[in-house]
């Protein structure tokens, strides 16, 4: 493919490219190419694998270039061999110049980005009513319509690559049962619009300051719910909820000189699809995080998080009683696991336990590697009956590891090791290190090393931020609550 990408530039412009440049893009399958030629000009070139996808491509462009929205004209296209050549847009995406706006000014959302935003999103109701009319849906990929189909389709994408992958514990049946729920309350919605399907910050190009718009491939037939949702809580903008409530406004406003509607109406559909986009979001990123092991995906996570949390406090749209208690459980393994987006706060050490029986926790920090320590050499607490229902936090059974003839040369050795390469990090400038402890369940040798080692270095380096996750920690026995423990929760001792 990348010769007959070189054979369509020799043949639009004379001559083989001076160099071929590799653009980044993790998201799919398509590759992508900026092709310099003798006179320094740049063209981006593409390839893509599957056939029906780039007909659906190079048809929703030439239809929107045919109504002068602003997307990258198509130069050439060798629809058999499944490459082309466009217009070269830049590197500047609306993404970037977030994260560039906000090293200049602090704080969660620079002034200077609100009329960048404001303009992308007058833009959007061009796109789903105008663009609506001229597209073809027959060649839509992989369906004509965001429908029941399509909806389900993302749902169980979350299920099976986000909540099993991340071993979130659900009930499967009262699971689809909800689903069944949120997909009759979305498709109440009028569907008869120009869905672009991944609307968010990266696919938005700023050339010159101008907002122009790719990757719209996945477009089908939608409410116009989901897109504006997809930009609002795009999980890395991570756009706080007063610019979001502004944004939402000014696009009702200028959607309404096209399309009569009704506010309140849309707006509890809204809330819907914002739900369904963080869903399939969800699902991508366990996708290609979990499965795929491209730990940066997993960034995104806590992000998502905590917009999952926004929601839970503001109400769902519609009773999803299963759904909710999923959500309970990812802002509560999630949400506190990142202080700001796309921001370095010097070391933080992320300290977990794990059941061998769950297999390995993924990274989430990006980077890779760190420590996993087996703790099973060590006399197991949790063969004794008088310890089942107990955890590694608790004095007896720190008493019966401690008394172990193995644990004492084990934390040492342990300690040394971590506490040298927290201060080689330090020294050169590192932001994430990971140290796992393992045993068989998850709940006695592994809690206790965890715990301890958190405790050694938030006394030792208080410089380093640490964060402790137990993993197996919803699968615990359920014990009572001492009365005093319940009133200290009550009065802010809270979520870990």
């Amino acid at each position: 493919m990348r010769e007959a990408l070189v054979r369509l530039y020799t043949s639009r412009f004379g001559q083989p490219p001076r160099s071929i440049l590799d653009l980044a893009g993790d998201g799919s399958h398509r590759s992508y190419y900026r092709m310099v030629g003798d006179d320094r000009a740049t063209v981006v070139g593409g390839m893509g694998p599957d056939r029906e996808e780039n007909r659906a491509f190079f048809g929703f462009t030439r239809a929107f270039r045919s109504i002068d929205l602003p997307v990258p004209e198509l130069l050439d296209v060798d629809e058999p061999a499944g490459v082309w050549l466009e217009q070269d847009l830049g590197d500047a995406t609306l993404f970037a110049a977030l994260v560039a706006a906000r090293e200049r000014e602090g704080g969660p959302f620079p002034t200077a980005m609100l009329r960048v935003y404001e303009q992308v999103v007058e833009l959007l109701p061009r796109f789903q009513i105008e663009g609506g009319r001229v597209i073809d849906y027959a060649i839509a990929y992989p369906r004509s319509a965001f429908d029941r189909q399509s909806i389900l389709w993302d749902l169980n994408y979350f299920k099976y690559h986000f909540l099993k992958l991340a071993h979130v514990a659900f009930h499967e049946q009262r699971l689809e049962n909800d689903f069944e729920t949120l997909a009759d309350f979305l498709l109440r919605a009028d569907t008869s619009h120009f869905l672009y399907r991944d609307f968010q910050s990266r696919n938005i190009m700023l050339p010159g300051g101008q907002p122009f718009f790719i990757d719209y491939q996945g477009g089908r037939l939608g409410a116009p719910q989901y897109d504006i949702a997809s930009l609002l809580y795009d999980a890395k903008a991570a756009l706080p909820d007063e610019v979001r409530d502004h944004l939402l406004d000014h696009y009702l406003t200028v959607l309404e000189r096209s399309l009569p509607l009704q506010r309140a109406a849309f707006l509890e559909q809204y809330r819907g699809y914002v739900l369904v986009r963080i869903m399939q979001a969800l699902g991508a990123y366990g996708y290609r995080g979990f499965y795929e092991r491209k730990a940066r995906f997993l960034q995104s996570v806590p992000l998502a998080a905590r917009n999952i949390e926004g929601l839970l406090a503001r109400g769902l749209p519609v009773s999803l009683p299963e759904l909710e208690q999923v959500f309970a459980h990812i802002v509560d393994e999630w949400a506190d696991r990142v202080e700001t987006p796309e921001v370095a706060l010097g070391l933080t050490v992320h300290i977990g336990s794990f059941s061998f029986r769950q297999g390995y926790p993924a990274d989430t920090s990006g980077h890779g590697g760190g420590f996993v320590f087996d703790c099973r050499a060590i006399n197991n607490p949790g063969g004794l009956l008088e310890y089942q229902a107990m955890t590694g936090r608790d004095p007896d059974v720190a008493a019966f590891i401690e008394a172990s003839p193995t644990s004492h040369d084990f934390w040492q050795n342990v300690r040394l090791l971590v506490a040298a390469q927290i201060d080689e990090y330090l020294k050169r400038g590192f932001t994430s290190l990971s140290v796992h402890f393992g045993c068989t369940g998850g709940q006695h040798r592994s809690v206790y090393f965890a715990e301890r080692l958190a405790t050694y270095i938030r006394h030792e380096t208080p410089q380093v931020t640490v964060r402790l996750t137990h993993h197996e920690e919803r699968n615990w026995p359920v014990r009572e609550v001492p009365a005093a423990d319940q009133e200290g929760r009550r009065n802010g001792a809270g979520r870990r």
